[in-house]
């Protein structure tokens, strides 16, 4: 029988050109332009059934022009999009993203190797490598540390609690847990992940133990009761969580007393540094992370404060045979081994299998900008929060929750009711609280509708209260000025209806 293979199809060849590339690089260049400038809406007033009504249609069957199909991008896509280059996109720790790697991505797309394994990107997983050793020599963490690039944060704590719970129950791979009902112990403003992880795990989220914080950051006495406890029901600890740089404030835990501790106890400590380890970076905010050194896994998200495109994480551990062990399968088409020596293969320290080389554009900002370069970022960005701060301080009608350590501020509106108490909610009857909380989240919600900037919201000491996180470089104290003027003017309105 005779087969006919027909011709490649005429778009395969059209698009790889650079006047195809150039379609999408205008619309990105025109997006960085607009943004930067501070003009234009922040994020849509759109709701998600019309946005859903937009692209409800057939599924597309035949071709069309490439041109027609960026014009759609550029026409239904961007505009309500929520825009994080601009300046007064002060929302989610998500960032405006380094250009540099922005452009890389297109590259690690089009060479599309597969990161598990060195055979399937004999360069990518070497870059991999050395960017870990890099961040492991910044932590401190000696020469028998090594890690991995992740998914995200939730992946690498995911990860670092497998391998300590390898360490504490090292036959729960093959056996599961049984009756064992071994003990994973974080602070209270541990992020949501760290449960996740633990309910994932089979260990149970029932067997976590909840440390209560002061001023924002874990108790370190409380930490000590808790850990007795745990002792004398006879009970395991699997890990202690500490956090550095948390989610609703961007606090940090005390790392060092913390480590000693853990490293006195022998329990595995592992520091959620997602939000907070590009401290390292910088001269100004390292000595948030001192005893970072003492954990024996540490993860770290580029893709935030160090202004990387999503995604970008690491699962850095001070012994990589640690983690290997954890992952203790074995596919023998694929992990060959290299005849001694470090195994280059990643697929055997991590959850992926098919991954794409978020290394590249790690290793393309360093190579760029320069680590000190990007410390000078972080420390822009910590400095435009205390500015934020400062100016909070100085209004009648907002309350600062907290002194900022890194590049989060959390306050309050209350209006007039900042006239009667000197504190943040203290003095305050419960009507009043119940009041502010709810016009606070109001407040935040038309203001962001209002496209002039984007925030967001938590609760602090069981209180609604508004939060920011700076995450672009660009944002300048007009903008802070213009976002605090804008929250105001829409308060008194509420307040007032």
């Amino acid at each position: 029988m005779a087969y006919f293979i027909g011709p490649v199809p005429a778009e395969l060849e059209q698009d790889m050109t650079a006047e195809a590339a150039g379609m999408f690089v205008r619309l990105v260049v025109d997006y960085f332009a607009s943004t930067r400038s501070g003009d234009g809406r922040v994020s849509t007033a759109a709701t998600p059934e019309q946005l859903a009504a937009r692209f409800d249609e057939p599924l597309p069957r035949g071709s069309q022009p490439l041109a027609d199909v960026v014009a759609r991008l550029e026409r239904d896509v961007v505009p309500d999009s929520n825009h994080l280059c601009h300046p007064r996109s002060l929302g989610h720790q998500v960032s405006a993203p380094l250009a540099a790697a922005v452009w890389s991505e297109t590259l690690i797309s089009a060479l599309n190797q597969s990161g598990a394994v060195w055979e399937m990107s004999p360069v990518g997983t070497i870059i991999e490598a050395q960017v870990i050793r890099w961040m492991c020599d910044l932590a401190g963490l000696g020469t028998r540390a090594g890690g991995t690039f992740t998914s995200g944060g939730t992946e690498a704590t995911f990860a670092a609690l497998l391998a300590a719970r390898a360490v504490a129950v090292p036959d729960g791979w093959q056996r599961g847990l049984g009756s064992s009902r071994p003990v994973v112990v974080c602070g209270e403003h541990a992020h949501y992940g760290v449960a996740r992880a633990i309910g994932e795990l089979g260990i149970g989220t029932d067997n976590i133990a909840v440390v209560p914080s002061r001023d924002w950051r874990l108790d370190v006495s409380a930490l000590e009761r808790t850990l007795q406890q745990v002792r004398a029901e006879g009970r395991q600890v699997v890990a202690v969580v500490a956090t550095a740089g948390t989610t609703a404030t961007g606090s940090f835990d005390d790392l060092v007393t913390i480590g000693r501790l853990c490293q006195r106890e022998g329990i595995w400590l592992h520091v959620d540094a997602a939000h907070g380890g590009s401290a390292l970076l910088s001269a100004a905010h390292r000595s948030h992370l001192d005893g970072i050194e003492l954990a024996q896994s540490i993860a770290w998200d580029p893709h935030k404060t160090m202004l990387l495109p999503l995604s970008a994480s690491m699962l850095l551990v001070a012994d990589e045979a640690a983690l290997q062990a954890a992952y203790s399968q074995r596919a023998p088409y694929l992990f060959h081994g290299n005849g001694g020596g470090r195994a280059w293969d990643q697929g055997l320290r991590t959850f992926q299998c098919s991954r794409r080389l978020d290394a590249i554009k790690v290793w393309v900002a360093l190579q760029r900008y320069g680590a000190d370069h990007l410390g000078a970022l972080y420390d822009r960005l910590c400095a435009t929060a205390r500015c934020l701060f400062e100016m909070i301080r100085a209004r009648p009608d907002f309350v600062a929750l907290h002194e900022p350590q890194s590049n989060i501020v959390c306050f309050r509106y209350v209006g007039d009711a900042a006239t009667l108490t000197g504190a943040a909610g203290q003095g305050f009857s419960p009507a009043d609280d119940e009041r502010l909380d709810r016009l606070n989240q109001e407040l935040r919600e038309r203001f962001n509708r209002s496209g002039e900037g984007w925030i967001t919201a938590t609760a602090l000491g069981g209180r609604r209260v508004l939060r920011v996180t700076v995450m672009n470089p660009r944002t300048t104290d007009a903008d802070l000025a213009h976002v605090l003027d804008g929250l105001g003017a829409i308060g008194r309105t509420i307040a007032a209806s």
